[in-house]
Parts: structure tokens; sequence; C-alpha cells
């Protein structure tokens, strides 16, 4: 029975990852709760003992003439049967029989074992998952609950694989999916609970953006180019603030890539999703009127004080580029470059001057 044990120990290490030394504490546990349970209650004198692939138990117990405390004394006779040079006030260690545990002793004994393999587990996959917190993961939807609209998508690989929720606010509007379908998640937060790790993933996060441009464009893995802002509106368009940190090096077009190859490969994975990539810089006018592209800006001013704002002047046939569809490309640009704009025509400009500073 003890090789078998240490074979299923072994067996478990390479199939689960789980450590045998971990088991074995399990084991040691559940073999005292079970005599605890076929006992009647005390087990401060109980322990095992595992070496050269053999489990023993025992029980420490005072050798005396007459037993008042089964538990914990044991008669001189018997103690020499054990031990055939004990002595009255010795203490002896008593083998503990285990088969002969009680079926619910046993039971005891399998659902420590049990819990201890779900506790194993459960950290593994915290441990696997928090690592790969804010990154990317392609993974399997298994499952769509109609009435929430929440997902259950299935990362990783081998041992290390979990079942990730995909809320429904957490998904962009128009996608749909199918159980069986590939899909790339961000890792948005791992979870400890009382059920186990969660793990929440999304799809409408400004950071998976981030995430795809560093898969798809060596310059931003590399260093060369930095991602310095995202703003984002899932589904619908993405403004994206990035800069050379060397000469030479045309931050805009490493992202857009030979014939918009790298950025086009952004967009399908997007499913359609417009991307907006523009040069950041430490002027923040300069940063503020590139951010209101595709429109052209006649004059950015920042305005004095603690609040980050600016009035901003465009050509009158540039207003509502400038602004865009539902306000979205001046709601973007304020996003990405942390600044309220108030965007005014140049037939208009003069309004501007007789506000207050």
């Amino acid at each position: 029975m003890n090789e078998e044990i240490f074979a299923a120990l072994a067996q478990l290490e390479k199939e689960r990852g789980i450590p045998q030394n971990y088991m074995i504490d399990k084991i040691t546990q559940a073999l005292i709760a079970a005599y605890k349970k076929d006992q009647g209650g005390y087990t401060d004198n109980v322990f095992v003992e595992m070496q050269g692939g053999s489990i023993e138990m025992y029980a420490q117990k005072e050798v005396v003439e007459d037993v008042v405390s089964p538990s914990t004394e044991i008669a001189l006779d018997a103690a020499r049967c054990i031990d055939k040079n004990a002595a009255v006030g010795d203490l002896v260690n008593v083998p503990v029989k285990t088969r002969d545990f009680c079926r619910i002793a046993a039971q005891t004994a399998k659902q420590v074992i049990t819990q201890g393999i779900r506790e194993a587990e459960r950290g593994m996959v915290y441990n696997a998952f928090s690592s790969k917190q804010h990154e990317i993961q392609m993974g399997t939807v298994l499952r769509i609950d109609p009435p929430t609209g929440n997902i259950t998508v299935r990362i990783g690989q081998g041992t290390d694989q979990a079942d990730a929720l995909l809320p429904a606010d957490e998904q962009v509007s128009g996608e749909s999916y199918k159980e069986g379908d590939l899909i790339r998640v961000y890792v948005a937060e791992v979870r400890r609970t009382n059920r186990g790790p969660q793990v929440m993933v999304s799809r409408t996060h400004p950071e998976l953006v981030k995430r795809l441009f560093e898969m798809h464009v060596p310059e931003i893995e590399s260093g060369e180019v930095e991602v310095k802002s995202i703003a984002r509106e899932a589904g619908s368009r993405t403004k994206i603030a990035v800069r050379a940190t060397e000469e030479n090096v045309d931050p805009v077009g490493a992202c857009v890539g030979a014939h918009g190859g790298r950025v086009n490969a952004i967009v399908e994975e997007l499913h359609g999703e417009k991307m907006d990539i523009i040069v950041w810089s430490d002027d923040p006018a300069q940063f503020i009127a590139a951010a209101l592209a595709p429109s052209s800006v006649t004059q950015v001013t920042i305005l004095p004080g603690e609040q980050r704002a600016c009035r901003v002047i465009v050509p009158d046939d540039q207003l509502s580029l400038a602004i865009g569809k539902e306000g979205q490309n001046a709601r973007l640009a304020a996003r990405l470059t942390r600044y309220k704009i108030d965007i005014k025509p140049e037939s208009r400009a003069a309004e501007f001057e007789e506000l207050p500073q």
C-alpha cells in the first residue's frame, strides 16, 4: 500500500504539478484527522513518519502500571511487547494500525486529501495567472451565459490552465462569439475568492491595444519606440501616442509598418476598430494639436492655473472633424492628453478673447 501511495504522489506531481512534499503533509494531516475521528479526540501525542517509501503512524504513550487514560497511557506488559527494556515512566511509540480505522474515519482522511489537492491546484492557478496579470492570453470560449451575457474562457496551456470570466461589460459591442471560438483577451485581474482564484479578462481595456502593438511592433518590444498614452472607445476608435527613444526612428512609421501591415493586423484583431497613431510631445500645445488629428489645428492656448485646460482654434471647415461624430474625436483627444479641450472655429476665435483668462 505504501508503494502505491508514493507512486500516486509521483504521478500527481508529474500530471498536475503538485509537489510530493505538499501532499505528504496533507496525508499526515489526513491520518491524524482520521485517528481523531476513530479514537474520540486526543491527538497531541500522535505523529506520522515517512521514511524510505514507508508511512508509519505512532501514538506516544507513557508506561504505567494501571492504565487510566488509554489515549496517553500503556500498561507495562503491553509496552514491553514494543520495547523489551520499557519501564514505568518511560515513553514508547505505539504503532497505529491505520487499516483498522472505521469507515467514517477513512472518509474523513479522504476529504482532507481531496481538499489538499484542491487547495494546491487553486494556489497554482493563482500563482500562474497573477504573474500573467496585465498580459494578453489566447483562450477558447467554453460557455456563454445567455441571461448575463458573461463568457467563460479557458486560457493557458498544459497544467497552467484556468477558466477566466469575460463579463458582458468587458466585451466589445458588436462582437459575438460561440463555444469553441478562439479569442485573445487581456488579463485584467486575478482575485482570491472562497471558491478559489478568479481570473477576470477583458476585450475593452486600453492596455489590450498596447499589448497588441507590443506583439506586432518589434521597435516597441525592444524599447526603440515607447507607448506614452492610450485613449480607447472599444470597438470604435483608439488614439495611441508614441515617441521614439532613439534618433532616426520614426515611431508612427514603425507602428504602421510596411504598407500598413502592422497596424492592419491589430485592426483585424479588434474587428475593424480604427487606430489614430500620434507622435507624443513634451510641448502640451503641440501634443494637443496632434491628438485632434485627423483635423488640422490653427492655434492651441494652454490656460494658466492648476487645472489642465486649453483653448483650440481650428479652420471652420475642420470643426466637425475636430469634434468628431457625437464628440468622439475631441473626447478621445482629451483623454489622451489629459487636458480639457475647448474648440472653436476661426470665425468665432474672437469669443475666446472676450473670455477671462
